[in-house]
């Protein structure tokens, strides 16, 4: 994030009748519907035809970026304590929420001067790795979101299709918060829509073919979790979505198929592209 834009979100970060818009007079002090950030995400992410991918609409959002950053501010301001009040469902929600949410600011500061969110990192620093914003009363990164929270204490592989790196070969970015209440499904539709998008995940000719989250995450995905002890359980939980074919799927639901991995498209998820 540069000079200018840094300081605009500081600014955003005091302001508090836009932030007030994600609160409400309960006693954690945020609304765990997330409705404004929800108004944003279906204003400005759409599907694309098959339902398997979206795209944002980062021109038409760079206008409403008080609101964006107004709702960051809001996140910005609950406390450690408030956050450990949350049930986990709703801390779970509120930290894939934040992750989404920062990133697309993250990209904001240089749109539309970037081909991908990887031109916002140095050679000694990846875009993950910055702390730019607050959360829970420090200063955080997008990795310490996913690798110091996320991931070791929900243990949960569905996360990889719920966090979006503002990538073409990313999972999708949903046009809806994610709330407590409707969590595990949100979590089971992004894994099937982005198992069953086969520029991501295929089989063909014996071979199942990963996205390359998959080889950077294989421990996440063989651990037991979700009944997953191999990638090519993956490929056995998710036939019906990996293939039409019940010869295929037969197939996949053996299990032991030999796994390679696709290249990972790291352009810009952006609409006007």
């Amino acid at each position: 994030m540069d000079r200018r834009t840094a300081i605009q979100f500081v600014a955003a970060c005091t302001i508090t009748t836009g932030a007030n818009a994600v609160f409400s007079q309960n006693s954690s002090g945020i609304d765990h519907r997330y409705a404004a950030w929800d108004t944003l995400l279906k204003k400005y992410v759409q599907w694309l035809p098959d339902g398997k991918q979206s795209r944002v609409d980062y021109r038409g959002l760079t206008q409403a970026r008080a609101d964006l950053q107004a709702i960051l501010a809001g996140w910005s301001g609950v406390s450690k304590a408030q956050f450990e009040g949350f049930s986990p469902a709703q801390r779970q929600a509120f930290l894939i929420n934040a992750y989404n949410g920062f990133t697309l600011e993250l990209v904001l500061g240089k749109y539309p001067d970037l081909k991908s969110i990887k031109d916002l990192g140095t050679l000694f620093q990846s875009p993950w790795k910055k702390q730019w914003f607050p959360l829970l009363g420090e200063q955080r990164s997008l990795d310490w979101v996913e690798h110091a929270q996320l991931r070791p204490v929900y243990k949960d592989p569905r996360l990889h299709a719920a966090l979006n790196c503002a990538s073409i070969g990313c999972p999708a970015l949903r046009p809806e918060a994610f709330t407590d209440s409707a969590l595990q499904r949100q979590l089971d539709d992004g894994m099937q829509r982005f198992m069953g998008d086969p520029t991501r995940n295929r089989y063909a000719d014996g071979t199942l073919y990963l996205n390359a989250i998959f080889k950077w995450y294989r421990a996440d995905f063989e651990k037991g979790h979700l009944g997953l002890f191999s990638l090519s359980d993956v490929g056995a939980r998710y036939a019906d979505q990996l293939s039409s074919q019940a010869e295929d799927r037969a197939r996949l639901k053996a299990g032991g198929l030999p796994v390679e991995f696709l290249d990972y498209d790291w352009r810009l998820n952006d609409l006007a592209r």
